[in-house]
């Protein structure tokens, strides 16, 4: 098994579940005491968060890639991103990195068009949703992304001021199924659950349409490149 290389702690309630996940799905293909080979460079996201808000993506990028550096120097053979929102700056952050980059929208839009779905609704961050590098990389993959029509800014505080502090309100679940309802309405097959820490407010449980948790999905995508010749 190659060693997975993950930069986390955007935020760390994430890339807790990407932990779980990563050595639960390699137990499951491998049997026994099979765990993943998985070296993490969780970082401080207030700092991030901080870069994010004042649209300072080349000094985050450059910041993500002196941790990418560090990772290969410590032997990671595939490399992750545990975060939907700093894709942004991946093609910084994989300067001079010289091994395997698993894309988290990848295994996500895959997963959709193997199931059938051409018209997905897109949750996430309002950098998620509103710029454009996230929902190419869909729209590469033939699919045709909707957005929310409610206030942009309200999800993306319950992701920031609740989620990654570990708050999960009852409240706050109402306004994403809310929002899920209305892009059903429009159109949409399933919704794409495109922060990593949606999943922990919305699943296939409490919503209308089908949901694809990207932190999943991306966990199970990097078994199978650990684990491929």
């Amino acid at each position: 098994m190659k060693t997975i290389g993950l930069i986390g702690g955007m935020s760390w309630e994430s890339s807790a579940h990407y932990y779980r996940i990563l050595n639960q799905e390699t137990a499951r293909r491998l049997g026994g005491l099979h765990s993943a080979a998985v070296i993490m460079h969780s970082v401080d996201f207030a700092p991030i968060a901080k870069m994010q808000s004042a649209g300072n993506w080349d000094a985050a990028g450059r910041q993500l890639n002196t941790v990418a550096q560090g990772l290969v120097r410590a032997g990671a053979e595939v490399l992750a991103l545990a975060t939907n929102t700093m894709h942004v700056v991946s093609d910084i952050m994989l300067e001079g990195i010289g091994i395997p980059f698993i894309h988290i929208a990848d295994p996500t839009a895959q997963a959709l068009t193997g199931d059938g779905f051409d018209t997905v609704g897109l949750l996430g961050t309002r950098f998620t949703m509103e710029m454009d590098f996230y929902k190419q990389r869909l729209v590469s993959h033939g699919l045709n992304v909707l957005l929310p029509e409610v206030d942009h800014t309200n999800l993306n505080g319950i992701i920031y001021e609740e989620l990654c502090k570990g708050i999960v309100r009852e409240e706050s679940r109402r306004t994403y199924q809310a929002a899920i309802d209305r892009m059903a309405a429009r159109g949409a097959q399933a919704v794409i659950l495109g922060c990593t820490e949606i999943g922990m407010l919305i699943d296939d449980a409490n919503s209308t349409l089908p949901t694809y948790d990207t932190t999943d999905l991306h966990a199970r995508a990097l078994v199978d490149a650990a684990l491929q010749d």
